[in-house]
C-alpha cells in the first residue's frame, strides 16, 4: 500500500504561505511550511544523458544550449539551494549516444582503473544512486563494468540476471549488480531538528536489451520483467526498514494493458505496492507534460502515475526531473504527506529561437575538459573513406548517394536486429529521405562530402535529425502507397510540354522517401494520389509503376520489413498505413549512430547510387528544377536521368533541365 497521505495542500496555498512568511522567493513552499516533525525533501533526476556532459554538438562541431550535464548541474545547485534536504539520482543511458562515448569505446578504450568522462562529470555532482539504461550495454559487459567501477555512487539494477539463470527465480547473488541500495541520510525538519531517514533506490532496465544487444548479452545475461522484479524486491526493501522506496525506471510510460516483458512499464511499475515515487526515462520526453495527456492512470499536469509522484527529465541533460516531497513522522519512520513534481528545463524555445536559462557549471566542464578536446580531435579525424562523392544536389530528381548510404546503414542494422525474431528471414527494405536539399535552407543547404576521408562530423550532413531507428512490417500494397505518398513532391506534367516546373514547393524534402531494395518508376503524367499533407485526393491515380522486387513484379500480398525512423514509423508525414500498429522494432539507437558504426565497420563505403528509381520516360517532354550551384560538378554523373544547365534560378539557386 502506498505511503502517500493527501493533506490537500495546493500549489497556490503553499505559495501564499511562503509569501506570508517573508522568506526569500527562492525557497520552495514546502521548505517554508515544514514544521516540527515534517520535512521537505527534494528528489532530483537526470536521465538519458548519452554522454552529453559539455553543451556541444560533436556532429555539427558547434556549441549548443539545449544539452549538457554541465548545464543541468547549475539546476542541481539551484535546487539544493532551495531546500535543506535533497537527493540526486541518474536514471540510466549515460554511457553511449554521442561521439565522446564512441571515442572512448572505439578509440581510447577502457583499461582497469580508467575513468570514463561521463563518470568524471557525474562524480563532481555527488549522486546518491543511479540505474542502468539499455545503452549501457552497447559496448559490451566488460566495458560497462570497467566504467561502473569508477563511479563514486551506487548503481543498481533489479532485473539484470547473470548468465542463463531463469530470470523469474533470480535473487541478489544471481544479479550483475545490487537490485537496490538503501541510503541512510539525515533529514532536517521544519524546526531545525535532524532525524535519520532510510531511502531505498531500486533500478530497472528494459528487458528488450536481450534483443538490442544480443551479441553482447546472449549466454552471458538475462533480463527479468520489470514489474515482476519489483514485486520480488520491494517487499524486501520494506522489511529492511525503508522509509521511502524510489523506483529508478529506465522505461517509458505506456498506458496499454500490462503484459509481461513490456518495454515501457513505468506506469504499471507505479502500481506495485510499496513503491512511493517513480523516476522514469527512456522515452526522451518530459513528464509532467502534455506528451502524456489523455492516458488512463496518468495525470500529466500533476505528474502522477496511478496517483504516485513521477518525473521524467527529458534527455541529454535538457531537463532536471524534480519530485518535491513533504514527509511527516509516522511512529519511528516517515510517510509522504504531499508532493509536487516538475521537469525543470535548461533552455526555453520560441519558434526556432533557443534561449539558455542557465550557464554551465565550471567544475563539471573542468573535470571533462581533456576528454572533450580529445573528442573534438576524434570527430574531425577521418573514421572511414567514401569511394564516391556524397552529395544531395540531385536527391529530388534521381537516386542519390547521400540517401543511398543511409539506406545501406539502416539495412545493415535492421538485418542484425531481426535475427532471432519472428521477422527473421523476411526481405528487408529501407526508406530514407534527403534532409539537406535546398528549399528554405537556401542554395548552400546541401550535403557535399568529396571522395576520400569521412569524418564523424560529416554524418551531421548526411543525417540532420536525432531520430531513432524503427522497423515496420507491411504488405507490398502498403509499400506502394508509401511511394505514392512520397511522389506527391512532384508536379503533374503534360506529355510534350516544355520546361514545366517539377517540384511542388509546398512539399518538404524530408517527406520524400526513397525505398531501397526494390526498383520502380514514377509516372509524372499522373496526378498525385496524395496532397502535401498526405490527404487522399485522387484515389485512382497511379504514379508508381513498374515496381519490382528481385526483378519480378512486387507481390502486393507479400510482407516486407522496412527500416525507417521513429518520426515516420510513428505516423510523421501522414503516410498511409504507417503508424505504431505496424512497428515491429523500436531501436535504442539513433540513425546517426547507426550510420557512424556502419562507416567504421566498413572502412570504405561505396555510396554510389544504384538508380533503383527513375522517372517513367515521357517523349518530347522537359521539366525544370533548382538546386545549389555546387551541383555543377556532379550534374554529368547522375545516374538514370538526363540533366543539363538551364541558367540561373531564383535567390542564388542554379536551374537545370531534365529531359524525360
Amino acid at each position: 500500500m502506498s505511503s502517500i497521505k493527501n493533506l490537500s495542500l495546493s500549489r497556490r496555498t503553499l505559495l501564499m504561505g511562503a509569501a506570508a512568511t517573508g522568506f526569500s522567493a527562492v525557497l520552495h513552499p514546502y521548505s517554508v511550511l515544514a514544521k516540527e516533525g515534517t520535512a521537505h525533501i527534494r528528489l532530483m533526476e537526470t536521465t538519458d544523458l548519452h554522454v552529453h556532459v559539455f553543451p556541444y554538438d560533436y556532429y555539427s562541431d558547434r556549441p549548443i544550449d539545449t544539452a549538457g550535464l554541465a548545464r543541468t548541474a547549475t539546476l542541481i545547485r539551484q535546487i539544493r539551494d532551495e531546500a535543506t534536504n535533497s537527493v540526486l539520482v541518474d536514471n540510466g543511458d549515460f554511457l553511449q549516444g554521442n561521439p565522446m562515448g564512441d571515442f572512448v569505446a572505439y578509440e581510447r578504450g577502457m583499461r582497469e582503473g580508467d575513468m570514463h568522462p561521463v563518470i568524471k562529470g557525474m562524480n563532481v555532482l555527488d549522486f546518491d544512486a543511479a540505474a542502468l539504461g539499455n545503452h549501457e550495454f552497447n559496448y559490451g559487459l566488460d566495458f560497462m563494468m570497467k566504467v561502473l567501477n569508477g563511479a563514486n555512487f551506487p548503481i543498481v539494477c533489479a532485473n539484470l540476471v547473470k548468465g542463463t539463470t531463469l530470470a523469474s527465480n533470480a535473487r541478489g547473488d544471481d544479479l550483475f549488480l545490487k537490485p537496490y541500495v538503501i541510503v541512510e541520510k539525515e533529514v532536517t525538519d521544519g524546526a531545525g531538528q535532524s532525524h535519520p531517514i532510510k531511502i531505498g533506490f531500486i533500478g530497472f532496465v528494459p528487458p528488450q536489451i536481450m534483443n538490442w544487444d544480443r551479441r553482447h548479452l546472449e549466454g552471458n545475461a538475462n533480463a527479468r520483467d520489470i514489474v515482476d522484479a519489483a514485486k520480488a524486491f520491494v517487499p524486501e526493501m520494506r522489511e529492511q526498514g525503508c522509509d521511502l522506496v524510489i523506483a529508478l525506471s529506465h522505461s517509458g510510460i505506456d498506458a496499454t494493458d500490462y503484459s509481461e516483458g513490456m518495454e515501457n512499464a513505468s506506469l504499471h511499475l507505479a502500481a506495485v505496492d510499496g513503491i512511493d515515487a517513480v523516476f522514469t526515462g527512456h522515452h526522451h520526453r518530459v513528464f509532467p507534460g502534455p506528451d502524456y495527456e489523455g492516458l488512463p492512470g496518468v495525470d500529466f499536469e500533476k505528474g502522477t502515475l496511478f496517483g504516485k509522484p513521477a518525473a521524467m527529465g527529458g534527455f541529454w541533460g535538457s531537463h532536471l526531473g524534480v519530485i518535491d516531497l513533504m514527509v511527516e513522522r509516522d511512529g519511528n519512520g516517515w510517510r509522504i504527506a504531499n508532493f509536487m513534481t516538475e521537469a525543470r528545463p535548461i533552455y526555453e524555445k520560441e519558434g526556432r529561437k533557443v534561449t539558455p536559462l542557465v550557464e554551465s557549471q565550471q567544475d563539471v566542464l573542468d573535470a571533462v575538459k581533456e576528454d572533450h578536446e580529445a573528442t573534438l580531435a576524434y570527430v574531425r579525424r577521418p573514421v572511414g573513406k567514401t569511394s564516391a562523392p556524397l552529395h544531395s544536389y540531385f536527391a529530388l530528381v534521381a537516386d542519390d548517394p547521400s540517401v543511398q548510404i543511409v539506406s545501406q546503414a539502416q539495412t545493415w542494422y535492421i538485418d542484425q536486429m531481426m535475427k532471432g525474431t519472428e521477422w527473421e528471414g523476411l526481405p528487408i527494405l529501407s526508406a530514407a529521405a534527403p534532409f539537406k536539399a535546398g528549399g528554405r535552407g537556401g542554395p548552400d543547404y546541401y550535403t557535399d562530402v568529396p571522395v576520400g576521408d569521412v569524418a564523424i562530423k560529416n554524418v551531421a550532413d548526411l543525417y540532420l535529425y536525432p531520430n531513432t531507428v524503427r522497423a515496420v512490417a507491411i504488405k507490398g500494397s502498403t509499400v506502394k502507397e508509401w511511394l505514392e505518398r512520397s511522389a506527391g513532391i512532384f508536379q503533374q506534367v503534360e506529355e510534350g510540354g516544355k520546361d514545366q516546373p517539377l517540384i511542388n514547393p509546398e512539399f518538404p524534402s524530408y517527406n520524400f522517401d526513397v525505398i531501397d531494395g526494390i526498383t520502380y518508376e514514377i509516372d509524372l503524367t499522373q496526378p498525385s494520389k496524395y496532397d502535401p499533407n498526405g490527404e487522399l485526393i485522387n484515389p485512382d491515380a497511379n504514379r508508381i509503376v513498374k515496381i519490382e522486387f528481385n526483378g519480378e513484379p512486387l507481390n502486393m500480398d507479400d510482407t516486407f520489413v522496412v527500416a525507417t525512423n521513429n518520426y515516420r514509423a510513428g505516423g510523421g508525414g501522414n503516410f498511409p498505413g504507417i503508424n505504431d500498429d505496424v512497428v515491429v522494432f523500436v531501436g535504442p539507437d539513433t540513425n546517426r549512430d547507426v550510420l557512424v558504426r556502419f562507416i567504421v565497420e566498413q572502412g570504405t563505403i561505396n555510396p554510389s547510387a544504384d538508380a533503383n528509381w527513375s522517372f517513367k520516360p515521357v517523349p518530347d517532354t522537359t521539366v525544370l528544377f533548382e538546386t545549389g550551384p555546387g551541383g555543377t560538378e556532379h550534374a554529368g554523373s547522375v545516374e538514370g536521368v538526363s540533366i543539363e544547365p538551364a541558367g540561373d534560378g531564383t535567390d542564388g539557386f542554379a536551374q537545370y533541365r531534365i529531359k524525360l
